[in-house]
């Protein structure tokens, strides 16, 4: 009983992938950044993330120029960044004016503007 082995051929042990990718023209990095920003079809998003936040307190305008604010409290945000402090004067998907109440959970989302390319 002998197992023998059948012995691979070298050409043959390439992957599919890296064929595939062989396959390819080479392009520099900055060429491919270039190309993927000039299609049409792809819509590029912004870097955003969205925190749960409750409404700490609600602060009263000190004079009649200003308006009502709200202080939110960030969950998961650094002690230093967890306080945020806003307008109370929203507008909901009705185009109505709406003001949040002490104790309120809200979800706070920060968008960056994407980078700009010159």
């Amino acid at each position: 009983m002998s197992h023998k082995k059948s012995k691979k051929n070298p050409s043959d042990s390439t992957r599919a992938s890296v064929s595939n990718e062989m396959a390819k023209p080479r392009m520099a990095r900055s060429a491919r950044i270039g190309e993927r920003n000039l299609d049409t079809a792809r819509i590029p998003e912004q870097p955003r993330t969205t925190m749960p936040g409750t409404v700490d307190e609600i602060i009263p305008a000190s004079r009649s120029t200003q308006r009502e604010r709200v202080q939110i409290a960030v969950e998961g945000a650094d002690r230093r960044y967890r306080d945020l402090r806003i307008e109370n004067i929203l507008i909901d998907e009705n185009g109505e004016d709406v003001r949040l109440e002490k104790g309120a959970h809200v979800e706070v989302t920060i968008a960056a503007e994407p980078k700009k390319s010159r």
